[in-house]
Order: C-alpha cells, then structure tokens, then sequence
C-alpha cells in the first residue's frame, strides 16, 4: 500500500503488460492504480495526484452506497435475491439438500442456523449460486460471444472477492457468484463487460465503445450496478 506524499491518500500499485495507467475504486473500497511495468514512481505519484479529487468524491460515494449492505440473519421470512427477485426464506427439517428454491420460496435446512451459526447456512447459499452460476453463465458467455468476436476457453463461477468478474490471457474467464443475485440484464451486462476485456484490458473509451457495440444501453445496467452492488450480499 502507496501513501501520496501529498495528501493521506492511500493506493494499491499493480504493475502488468498493459500499455496504458487506470485508477478505479474497488468493490471493497481499495483504491487500485493498475499501471505499465516500466513507469517510473514519481509518475505515478503526479497521476494520483492528479486524480485525487475523483477518487476522493468516488470514495465517497461507495461509503454512501455501502451502507445498503444488508445484515443476515437467516430467520423465517427474510427476503434474498436470486435473478433480481427477493425470494422469502422458509427454515424446514424435513429435506435432504441443503437448500432449495420451491414455490417462490428459498427453503433452508433447519440444522445449519442451529445455535445462531450461520457460516453454513453461508456456505448453502454460495453453493447453490455456484452450481446455478455454472449454468447460466455458460449460456450467456456462449450467446454473447460471437457477438463480441471472441473465444473463451473456460468459464467459472467462484468467489472473486472484489470483483464481479475476471479474465486470463490465456481465455478463461470467472464470475463471482454473488452475480446470480442481479436481475438477467445485469447479469448481461457483466458476461459482455468481461468479454469485451478480451480486447482492452483497461476502461478507456476504447473499452466502452466494444461494449457499446454489443450493448447500446449498457450505461443504464452499470449505474444500476454501481448503486445495487453493495446489497448483493450474504
């Protein structure tokens, strides 16, 4: 972590093969400046510098948004989002598999909120989202990607910390499964972003006009992301 001389900023440096510098704010708030191996420090520092105002208004605004962040308790009746729709939650002891969508309703084994703990009742819900993931975002990166003009060679849904979604050099690409919590246009939204990174690696206005090309309104959905994002969660 990168402290500017010139303010209590602090930053991330990620060095790689890219051309061009890129600043972004993190899901988890983490102020990342992603840059060419061979730039010099005091080349970054003057960047940040230049930036600072931005990130600190973006800051800002992720502090505001984070604090939609919904607190889980995994009670009878509490709402969680699949597909974009809030399913309610029904505790039942009588079924086999850790938990189940059926009849509207997210149905969860009784003996994994025993005792107030719930990191299983976590972990059944993470699972369901992965093998459901698996599915769908195959079926859209498959859809999507002709229409990109590119070829991934592996798809995968797993937890990506930060990210909604990442991609290889080599052509896999990953999707967090926090994904299966937005609606199907977000979703879109992310499996073409991601792909269009197989022809920028960065978030110039190069970048937007390959996922513009595909998907015109695509501004709508990443705002619709950037304010939504944060209640996506377990």
């Amino acid at each position: 972590m990168r402290t500017t001389p010139r303010s209590d900023l602090s930053y991330e440096i990620i060095r790689s093969r890219r051309v061009t510098a890129d600043i972004v704010v993190e899901r988890d708030g983490r102020v990342v400046v992603r840059v060419p191996q061979t730039i010099p420090r005091q080349r970054i520092e003057d960047l940040v510098e230049a930036k600072r105002y931005w990130i600190y208004k973006t800051l800002a605004e992720w502090r505001d948004l984070n604090a939609t962040k919904v607190l889980r308790e995994y009670r009878n009746g509490e709402g969680f989002f699949y597909l974009g729709r809030s399913h309610r939650l029904t505790l039942a002891s009588d079924q086999d598999e850790p938990l189940l969508l059926k009849g509207g309703r997210f149905v969860l084994r009784h003996d994994l909120v025993d005792r107030g703990e719930v990191a299983r009742a976590k972990a059944a819900f993470r699972d369901y989202f992965i093998a459901r993931g698996k599915e769908r975002m195959t079926e859209r990166v498959h859809y999507y990607a002709p229409k990109v003009g590119v070829k991934p060679r592996h798809i995968a849904v797993r937890d990506l910390g930060h990210r909604w979604a990442s991609c290889s050099p080599k052509g896999d690409v990953a999707f967090h499964w926090k994904c299966m919590m937005a609606p199907p246009t977000i979703i879109d939204y992310i499996v073409v972003h991601e792909l269009c990174h197989f022809h920028r690696l960065n978030h110039t206005e190069a970048f937007w006009n390959e996922v513009d090309k595909v998907m015109p309104n695509y501004r709508e959905r990443k705002n619709w992301l950037k304010h939504n994002g944060a209640s996506m969660d377990l």
